[in-house]
């Protein structure tokens, strides 16, 4: 879909010579950016250039050390983002924040609730309607209600009550970060759909994006950070693929995926018939020593389900596992961890990381008994091998007592693979590992993969992004409905294997 322009000659925010330091690290220099009403400006660099930092300045979230803003014309200074919002700019971040005891309704208009006339009391009935036609004009209404909880909704569903709620402040401008990460094809096309609409109607949308094809595809203009400094605006037609890579990195990147030849052993874990009413049934698959084991499939099509019940974090009807040949039974993470399994889950923010403790805190958390004697924690050692992991990882940070909330989600991804990794498993569970990563970045996990791939240790990768499981995956399993529809192996010609092959299957029954 190319979305047509209409824009204004004038701009309706400027950010002009932008500095930003954090504890004497210098985030932001001299950072110009500008969008005219109407217009999607992308704004693109690797995770940690400064995109997200520069974005807070705007929404007063963050004060910057200098430069100067002006919306629609006029110098501002946001002291937060209430202020912001006032004005008609609206965020939609990463890493969503909702309110999970609250209903939609609640997390949609909260702060702007209508009282019944004449009393202190809520509104229900304005409140539930409101939101009610807001779901109908994004076609959500059939899928959910205005009296559900957040906590009922999944990521994609979270993902498009956030773009909602930001479109219901009737903004003049809209930044959207990462809006795709976590939605289906068909949601992709309706958000798309809906940044048309919003275009017609005069709204300037900021989109970052790691991907490429789809800022390509989007944008009017598009602007890169590296290292935090601006290292260009440009028209849509004066960019490609590559040029656009080369700019965000700094140098050249070997194209395609890095190959796994390392030899397949024995099988390390077989699954027979696992199931979970309503989410999953007659599961069945193994995987290999030195093997990347893919998995594909729409969101909701059970995939990470499966892996949440292999690793005993959700309980099963029915099934067995085999590990090395002798049955398991595997109640909770702790003991998929005692018998050499790790995950890394897609969700990093609620299951993967504690946001709130230091780099150092997260990769030794469950990892206990490599630190400690007789009960007592060694914390020289525990810093030591903490530090060493975390620079295997290449984590950017000034010092491993740094905060993990304070990191780029690139980073916070590779925190919990430096915990995954720190217990030394034969089998690792991979869900979206690349998910919010840019892709300098992506092409450094992928060579973990295949290094760890070289090691003997199994791979099993769950991904939205089929280009991913082609380049990477040994075996491709398909999902929908809770159930394999199909598999693709190495044995198959390359021309066989194909995006359009793999969708036909993720789409069966839906």
């Amino acid at each position: 879909m190319i979305i047509g322009k209409i824009m204004s000659d004038s701009y309706i925010l400027e950010m002009k010579s932008i500095d930003k330091s954090f504890f004497g690290t210098k985030v932001l220099t001299g950072a110009d950016f500008n969008i005219k009403p109407g217009e999607v400006h992308a704004l693109m660099g690797e995770n940690g250039a400064g995109k997200s930092t520069l974005m807070k300045i705007i929404m007063g979230i963050y004060s910057s050390d200098n430069g100067e803003i002006l919306f629609e014309g006029k110098p501002v200074i946001f002291k937060g983002a209430r202020e912001a919002l006032n004005m008609g700019i609206s965020m939609i971040h990463q890493e969503l924040n909702p309110i999970m005891e609250m209903t939609i309704a609640e997390n949609i208009f909260i702060g702007r609730e209508k009282k019944i006339k004449g009393t202190p009391f809520l509104d229900r009935k304005t409140l539930n309607s409101d939101t009610l036609a807001l779901l109908k004009e994004y076609n959500m209404d059939k899928k959910i209600t205005p009296s559900m909880k957040i906590k009922n909704l999944n990521i994609a569903q979270m993902q498009m009550i956030e773009i909602i709620k930001a479109v219901s402040y009737n903004a003049k401008l809209i930044i959207m970060d990462e809006p795709t990460s976590s939605l289906t094809t068909n949601e992709t096309e309706e958000l798309f759909k809906t940044i048309a609409l919003l275009k017609s109607q005069g709204v300037g949308i900021i989109y970052i994006s790691h991907r490429i094809d789809e800022v390509i595809q989007l944008s009017d203009r598009v602007s890169i950070l590296r290292d935090g400094v601006m290292v260009g605006c440009f028209e849509r037609a004066q960019v490609d693929h590559n040029r656009i890579i080369s700019l965000m990195v700094g140098r050249e990147l070997s194209g395609g995926y890095p190959q796994n030849t390392a030899p397949k052993g024995n099988v390390i874990m077989e699954v027979k018939n696992l199931s979970r009413k309503g989410y999953f049934e007659n599961i069945s698959f193994y995987i290999r020593a030195g093997e990347i084991l893919g998995f594909a499939g729409l969101i909701g099509a059970g995939r990470s389900e499966v892996m949440r019940a292999i690793i005993g974090y959700d309980k099963t009807d029915s099934g067995d596992i085999y590990l090395e040949g002798k049955q398991v039974r595997i109640m909770n993470p702790r003991e998929a961890k005692e018998n050499y399994i790790s995950m890394a889950p897609e969700d990093r923010k609620s299951l993967g990381l504690v946001l709130c403790r230091s780099v150092k805190e997260n990769i030794a958390l469950k990892n206990e008994k490599l630190f400690s004697k007789i009960g007592f924690l060694n914390h020289v050692k525990e810093r030591h091998l903490c530090n060493e992991k975390a620079g295997e990882m290449t984590v950017r940070m000034n010092t491993i007592s740094d905060k993990v909330t304070n990191l780029s989600g690139g980073n916070q991804q590779k925190v919990v693979l430096a915990k995954c990794l720190m217990s030394k498993p034969r089998l690792i569970i991979l869900d979206e590992p690349t998910r919010g990563i840019d892709v300098g970045a992506k092409f450094s996990i992928y060579k973990m993969i295949t290094d760890l791939a070289a090691q003997g240790m199994a791979i099993i990768m769950v991904s939205s992004e089929m280009p991913e499981l082609i380049g990477m995956c040994d075996r491709i399993l398909v999902m929908a409905n809770g159930k394999i529809q199909g598999e693709f192996n190495e044995q198959k010609e390359k021309k066989e294997i194909v995006q359009e092959a793999i969708l036909k299957l993720a789409l069966e029954g839906v």
